[in-house]
Order: structure tokens, then sequence, then C-alpha cells
């Protein structure tokens, strides 16, 4: 029923809403009830303020007086004192507010509405969903005011309330302790289903043997931290990671690639390349002969248009917006793994602007705190520091301490991975006199849940690709001619794309085979390829 006269509570600003919070004449949701219910059960029984307490705030209460009641049983906790009637009263008199609750005698009528605290941690779960929805409002008609200001900048609103509902959500909505009964069953669920499973690892494989031996796969809620040298091969890497799990012939996992440095379509080209075993600068260059458009098709095309690789390439990406799109790409196409590069490139959505190492630092709690609620790996690449170019010659292998920014990045993540090629740095040959070319160390420096190891990979950044060390040197695809240097996208050694190429020249419609396909001269004819 609709209330349409202003009473005593009414008339009073609240700092949960306030009287902007009213809308069309309704009381803002509350529950005054459960307010003075939960109050008294604090009061009469020892151990109830525990239970209260770890769901509710000050804040969460509509009226005022059981704001400042509850502030004082706040501070008597912390005082290691008993909560009870004497020592509430008292605590508000000192603080002279006690006039302001109603005196002692409110105090003492608040234990009358109830006779024990049984149901106490049900009645507190309404109290903050009756805060939550008043909140809702609050931060709607704050966003509908000054959506009708003109000099309003859209995206700039949109980012401010995406950042007021995340830290509604991270503040209020909290899950709650478990039994450890409980989880013991579900731990030993997963146990007797890992001894069940017929390939050897428990996590999204990476493709690479000696790799996945340390990590067993890249494990749900983790924090995965790819670290490197600009031109190192960091998103070549990531793209092969991405390529493997997805088109994995044992367990296939859907996975969703955030590119902010490059565009779908180079992403793409990149994949072609490393699939299809063709040059990566023909590619780009468009100087392919038939038979490596032949190749490119039968190899690359057709295995890919089918693949479940989501490419998102927006620039200036916030955690925000991420968080959005993650949960939808989980959502709709049951995304198992993250790829994010890289990380420096990221923003934070305004809390920490002015402040890098604080927004590096917001970024990568945020990262964490995603993988966590959905359960799913979370792969970011980062940039090392130009502390590993002044080291002496010989001592160029990446330390946590390179990490470029932010030392929350080491903190948070749960795993830490460098790539060092030798090569990289001019050097031909080790120690012994043997070829270093195309060697890739991939060094884990932090592992939470394993040891520390570094495995070794061989680097063919002519066609994007990484392989196992010991595999097969027949199995690398065409040979890299003699004239061809690999080309850097900052002009360094490694992977990348040359300048002035067609980012433009290839596209894969995920789910769909080509719509169009042109037929090429010399009787080559792409359709017989399907």
């Amino acid at each position: 029923m609709e209330v349409t006269t202003f009473g005593k509570d009414r008339k009073r600003k609240m700092k949960s809403g306030g009287e902007n919070s009213m809308v069309f004449t309704k009381v803002p949701p509350q529950a005054r009830d459960l307010e003075e219910a939960v109050l008294g059960a604090i009061m009469l029984e020892k151990g109830a303020f525990d239970t209260a307490s770890e769901i509710l705030k000050p804040e969460c209460f509509y009226v005022d007086a059981h704001q400042y009641i509850f502030r004082a049983m706040l501070a008597l906790q912390q005082k290691n004192m008993p909560i009870d009637i004497l020592t509430v009263v008292e605590e508000l008199r000192s603080n002279d507010l006690l006039n302001a609750v109603g005196g002692p005698y409110y105090v003492t009528k608040l234990t009358n509405t109830v006779t024990s605290s049984a149901h106490i941690e049900t009645h507190c779960k309404i109290l903050i969903q009756k805060f939550i929805q008043r909140e809702l409002i609050r931060i709607s008609s704050e966003i509908t005011k000054e959506s009708y200001e003109d000099s309003a900048d859209a995206f700039g609103l949109l980012d401010d309330a995406e950042g007021k509902l995340f830290d509604l959500t991270n503040s209020y909505v909290k899950g709650n302790y478990e039994d450890i009964g409980n989880v013991l069953v579900q731990s030993v669920n997963r146990i007797e289903e890992l001894r069940n499973k017929k390939e050897g690892i428990s996590g999204v494989p990476s493709g690479f043997v000696d790799l996945d031996k340390i990590t067993n796969g890249w494990q749900p809620t983790d924090l995965v931290i790819i670290a490197a040298r600009p031109a190192v091969g960091k998103t070549a890497f990531a793209l092969n990671l991405a390529r493997n799990a997805a088109m994995n012939p044992v367990n296939p996992t859907p996975v969703g690639v955030f590119s902010l440095e490059m565009g779908n379509a180079q992403l793409v080209q990149r994949i072609l390349s490393a699939q299809s075993d063709v040059h990566m600068e023909k590619i780009s260059r468009g100087t392919l002969e038939d038979h490596e458009m032949e190749q490119l098709y039968s190899k690359g095309v057709k295995a890919l248009s089918d693949a479940p690789i989501y490419l998102d390439d927006t620039a200036s990406l916030n955690i925000f917006e991420l968080r959005a799109k993650c949960r939808r790409m989980v959502s709709r196409n049951n995304v198992g793994m993250i790829i994010i590069d890289y990380l420096q490139l990221m923003s934070g959505g305004g809390e920490h602007k002015g402040n890098r190492e604080q927004e590096i630092s917001s970024i990568s709690r945020a990262l964490k705190g995603l993988a966590k609620e959905l359960k799913i790996p979370v792969l970011a690449l980062s940039q090392l520091s130009r502390a590993v170019e002044s080291r002496k010659e010989g001592n160029k292998i990446p330390q946590l301490s390179d990490l470029r920014e932010s030392g929350a990045i080491e903190q948070d993540a749960d795993m830490v991975i460098f790539i060092y090629r030798p090569d990289y740095y001019d050097m031909d040959n080790n120690e012994n006199g043997e070829s270093v070319k195309g060697e890739t160390h991939i060094k884990i420096a932090k592992h939470r849940n394993g040891s520390l190891d570094t495995v070794k990979l061989r680097a063919m950044l002519h066609v994007q690709k990484f392989y196992d060390w010991e595999q097969d040197n027949d199995s690398f695809g065409p040979g890299l001619p003699s004239n061809f240097t690999p080309i850097g996208n900052t002009g360094g050694p490694g992977g990348g794309l040359p300048q002035g190429s067609n980012d433009s020249a290839l596209f894969i419609q995920k789910g769909s085979k080509m719509n169009e396909m042109n037929d090429f001269d010399d009787g080559f004819d792409a359709e017989n390829l399907f």
C-alpha cells in the first residue's frame, strides 16, 4: 500500500538514502521491527553481536538511532567490554548520543521486542537486503540526475556507475564460511575425479609437456602473470596457450583473449601463422605463393573456423568493463580461461588517478578476485622494468623485483612466469659452444601451489610458434630461411608484425565457415578445401 502522507520518520534525512531516495512518494525499503529485534537480541545474549557484526555495518540500519546504538556496540566490542543494556547506555552517554536515541527508556524498550537471539542471522540478512535496495535507489537517483546534465560524459557516467555498483557488491555481498565437513566431501570428490581422469593434468592444458608437469595445467581461481621484456614473445606465447587450450583433442577449453595492444585481425594473423606453419611476415605482407595460400586455408582457416576462441580488442579497457565482459563470456560461451594482453595497459577506473603504482595494485587485486569469482584461471601478461637491461652481460634472466610498476603484482599472483631468450641479447652460443638460437626459458619464479623450475622451449617466431625442446626437429614445419630476421613489434628481436602491414587481411567468424572466399589465379579453388 502506498503511503501518501509524510510521518515523522519521513521528514528525517537518512544517511542511506535521504529524502532524494523517496521515489514517487514511496518509503525506501526498510524493516524497522527487525532492526529493533536484532539490537535487542544482541543486548540479551552473549555472542549474538558476533553473528550480526559479520553481516551488518552501522549504515545498514534505516533509523539513525539504531545506527548510533550499533556503533556503541562496536565500540564496546573493541574495548573487550560486555554488551548489555547498561554498558550500551553508558557508551551512548559518554558520546553525548543518549538523548539522540531516545534516552535509556528507548534502549531498554528494544529488549522487550525479543526473548532470545534465535533467527538473528536470518533477520540480519533481511536487513542487508533492504540496505542494498536503498543503496541501489540512491545510486540510480544520482546517475539519473547526472545524466540529465548536458555537459555529462556518457562513458564517464557509465564508468562511475560500474564503480559504485562494484563497491556495493564488494563491500556487502560476501560469501559465508563453510564447515570443514562439507569442504572435505567436495575435496575428496575432486581427488576421486582427478584419479579417474584419462589425461594427466587437472587444469587447463598449456600444450607443453614439461610445463604441464610442473603446473598440472592452469588451475581454476589462479592468477598467472606472464612477464618479459618487449618483443621477447609474450603475445605469441599467450596465443599459443589459447590455441592449445581451445583445440585440445581430449578436453577443449573455450578461451577469452583481451588484447589492449593489438587489433583482433592482427591476433588472428598470428594464430593463423602458428596453426598453418605459414611465415608470419608473408601473411602480414600478403606475399604468399599459391601453395602457401592453400596451406593457409587447409591447415589454418579450416581448423580454426570453429575453435572456441573469443577475441576482444577494446582499447583502454578498465577493470569494471573487463569484469562485465568476462562474466558474459563465461555465462554465454562457457569460457574456461581468460588471457589479458597486457596488464599495464589497463586502467583502474579512476579510483587512483595520478598514482600509477596504487592503480596497478588495485588492478592486480581485482584480477585475482575475478579468477576466484569465475572459478577459472586468469593469465595476465606484464611488462618488465628496464632494470634487466642495466645488469651486466650474462645476468639478464628476469627476477621478481623486475616486475614493472608495482610489487602488488607479485603479491597477488598465484604464479609468476618469466620468458627469457638468450638470442634476444645476441647470445648465439652457450658456455659449451652450442647454438641457443630459438632457445626459450619459461622460468616459474613464483608458484603458490607447486614447485619452482625452468622449462626450456624452442621458439620459432617466424611462424609465431613454440615447441617442447625435446620435440623432433622434423615437426617444426617450414624451415627458417637464411635471410629471414624475425620482426618484433618494437623493432627488436622476437615476434610481431612489420610496420605498414595490412592488419585486416583475414578475419574468422567464430562458429561459422568463411561466408565468402575468393578464387585464386592459376587454377587454385579455395572452396575445394572444405
